[in-house]
């Protein structure tokens, strides 16, 4: 299965509590961090939630 990039662009200072969980089950915890996680339906769905706070580097 092929991988994504999701890069932590804004702070999580001021979202929602729902929106800080999804970062912390993709593995961001902090500001500019990079994590490499595979493409799956679940994955997409959590980054389609937060797409205000992250990066999607190709």
């Amino acid at each position: 299965m092929a991988t994504i990039k999701i890069k932590q662009t804004k702070s999580r200072i001021g979202a929602p509590a729902i929106q800080r969980r999804t970062l912390d089950s993709l593995g961001l915890t902090k500001l500019n961090h990079v994590v490499e996680l595979e493409s799956t339906p679940s994955i997409l769905g959590k980054v389609a939630k937060i797409k205000h706070l992250v990066t999607i580097i190709k």
